[in-house]
């Protein structure tokens, strides 16, 4: 089984944050992989369900997993149809970190409870630049597409360029937050 990477410095910064709005309902972590955010966030007590379309990796993040953490998995396809398979308004955090698929966002939308948390890192088009990661333009965000593909959320924090540590990586960043119940 291949050695798990540490969470996002991004994912640590926002800890407090997740661990709050997860009060409001579940964290959903799209497009988990392996789970490196999946398994961090159960380690911080934090209820969580890791969806990805990879059941192995799924499998892998179960074998990898301290036998007392509690946390979810659902195995489901996010780009086909664009859709997120929990209902309305029930999680009170999502997690996307390196993933982008433009047609999920109204997915995103709709999942986040009142008051509920985005924390979103994926790569930039300055990635390209750089040796590995992603190269496919429908892979890569614009300089500040990213908090215009979320306007309608309250803007918390918002962040790109490169980013050091064990791999480096051209991201932008945003946590935000969606409006409370009126």
């Amino acid at each position: 089984m291949p050695k798990r990477s540490p969470p996002s410095e991004f994912f640590n910064d926002q800890l407090d944050r997740i661990r709050a709005a997860s009060q409001l309902g579940a964290v959903a972590d799209l497009a988990c992989g392996r789970g490196r955010h999946t398994l961090a966030a159960a380690e911080a007590g934090i209820p969580v369900i890791g969806i990805d379309r990879n059941r192995s990796f799924l499998a892998e993040l179960h074998e990898a997993a301290q036998p007392a953490l509690a946390f979810e998995t659902l195995l489901a396809d996010l780009e086909n149809p664009a859709e997120i398979p929990l209902r309305s308004d029930c999680c009170g955090a999502v997690l996307v970190f390196r993933y982008l698929h433009r047609p999920l966002i109204p997915a995103i939308l709709r999942v986040l409870a009142p008051g509920g948390l985005l924390v979103y890192e994926t790569f930039t088009n300055d990635q390209r630049a750089l040796e590995s990661g992603p190269r496919n333009p429908d892979h890569l965000l614009e300089s500040t597409e990213l908090p215009e593909l979320f306007s309608e959320l309250e803007i918390l924090d918002h962040w790109e360029g490169l980013t050091h540590g064990t791999e480096c990586a051209q991201v932008a960043r945003i946590s935000a937050r969606a409006r409370p119940a009126e």
